[in-house]
């Protein structure tokens, strides 16, 4: 898997025009020189999905010991079960074939430091409330159970018998599993 280790840094002090985005596109460039098709369609080998934070320290691939093709991967901000996400795990388990659901939220999580009054916030600067909530919490355990039971309870998913909500240790790069009771 490429990090962004393998997107060489600028020397310090260098002046150039290209952003970001160039970086990446061209570590593209040279990821697609080596690329080879695997032949493999859309359906995950191990029949899992696994909803996340966004959280640039969280490599799930690495952490779960996880190869390209091994599983769904659904990330938001906290990974909470919103009703996009419901709709990627419809779409997985009844089109692509997963069973299998893990919840991965962290500590230190940025969700935990903001309130709803994010979108009061927001409405006031560009004058439109977002219609989305921001799911904020202070409690991370009982936000994966909250996502947890989002899960099982949804009428949309096929198959709830294999849910389990882990908190991922940014210090120690473990997983803690959560009780869903």
């Amino acid at each position: 898997m490429t990090t962004s280790a393998s997107v060489p840094a600028r020397p310090e002090g260098a002046i150039t025009d290209d952003t970001v985005t160039d970086r990446l596109v061209e570590a593209n460039e040279r990821y697609a020189a080596a690329f080879s098709d695997s032949g493999r369609d859309a359906r995950p080998v191990l029949r899992v999905a696994v909803v996340a934070c966004m959280d640039a320290r969280l490599d799930l691939h690495a952490a779960l010991g996880l190869r390209l093709g091994d599983c769904h991967t659904i990330r938001n901000a906290g990974g909470v079960v919103t009703d996009d996400v419901i709709r990627s795990l419809t779409i997985s388990q009844r089109k692509l074939g997963t069973r299998s659901i893990v919840l991965i939220h962290h500590t230190g999580c940025g969700l935990e430091a903001i309130t709803e009054d994010f979108r009061t916030e927001l409405e006031m600067e560009v004058g439109q409330r977002p219609a989305w909530a921001v799911e904020a919490f202070r409690d991370v355990d009982q936000d994966v159970r909250q996502s947890m039971q989002r899960v099982r309870t949804s009428p949309f998913l096929v198959d709830t018998d294999d849910v389990r909500g882990f908190v991922f240790d940014v210090k120690t790069g473990l997983l803690r599993e959560i009780d869903p009771a």
